[in-house]
């Protein structure tokens, strides 16, 4: 059996499993990187979104719109989600703990530590819970996709009980997107160091530890910012075996026969 994990950019991936399709994050629309158009993406057995910030939610709305899709997401989310016509029957909230099963996937909601919040268009801001998620495509190859967390103890609990195989790991920011916003100082890391994803990877007892959230990998600081998370991440790996790896937006990661390849 093959699955097969498309980068879309920042936390946005197509996962395509032997009988199923996820697509995560998937922020196209205003992605100076975008690989492809949301049009172009098949219609998925669900999508998932992770939190309202608009560099993850994405998509979501067009592309559930256009192919009738399902959403797994959080209640704000999903306030967001019916103001842009999207039938409350198309979407499932959920939050930490309660795993469901939508369009034939099996989601296990996980805990984040960040924010979610948004405003909607009468002017009121209302704030929901912010969720990582972890999904089998296959026996042997579970998925932990992160959204933005920063470290927490207890993904060693996470590693305990539910036995990722592969981690989307954030451990950067686009440069591009932080030059439009609007806030005091500068930010120095994103939700998790380089170092620090790396040592969630280690807790996690990740098979292969994948970097996300870039979008340019020509770009100095989010390359060295990659390059560090790999780095680190074969620095504190106590099982000897824990593959660290990235991919090019666009690009593919093919897991096969308890190996991988990379595919543009």
């Amino acid at each position: 059996m093959t699955t097969r994990i498309r980068f879309l950019g920042m936390a946005g991936y197509e996962i395509i499993g032997p009988d199923r399709r996820i697509v995560i994050d998937p922020f196209l629309t205003g992605s100076p990187n975008a690989p492809i158009h949301h049009e172009e993406l098949e219609k998925p057995d669900v999508i998932l979104v992770t939190h309202a910030a608009y560099d993850h939610l994405g998509d979501a709305p067009a592309i559930a719109r256009r192919t009738g899709a399902p959403i797994v997401c959080g209640n704000d989310v999903r306030a967001m989600l019916l103001e842009y016509g999207i039938p409350p029957e198309q979407i499932h909230p959920t939050v930490w703990g309660i795993v469901v099963e939508v369009g034939g996937v099996v989601v296990r909601p996980v805990e984040s530590h960040h924010w979610s919040h948004t405003q909607l268009k009468d002017g009121r801001y209302i704030s929901g819970v912010p969720m990582g998620f972890i999904l089998e495509t296959e026996p042997g190859i579970r998925i932990y996709h992160v959204g933005d967390t920063a470290i927490f103890g207890d993904m060693k609990l996470i590693g305990e009980l539910y036995g990722p195989t592969v981690g989307l790991m954030g451990c950067s920011n686009s440069q591009a997107l932080l030059a439009k916003a609007n806030f005091a100082g500068r930010l120095l890391t994103g939700e998790m160091s380089p170092r620090e994803a790396a040592l969630a990877s280690e807790f996690l007892r990740l098979k292969w530890a994948v970097a996300s959230h870039y979008l340019d990998l020509m770009n100095d600081i989010e390359k060295q910012e990659v390059e560090d998370f790999v780095s680190c991440v074969r620095e504190l790996d106590t099982t000897g075996q824990r593959e660290a790896l990235y991919l090019e937006v666009g690009e593919t990661l093919i897991l096969e026969g308890g190996g991988y390849r990379k595919e543009l």
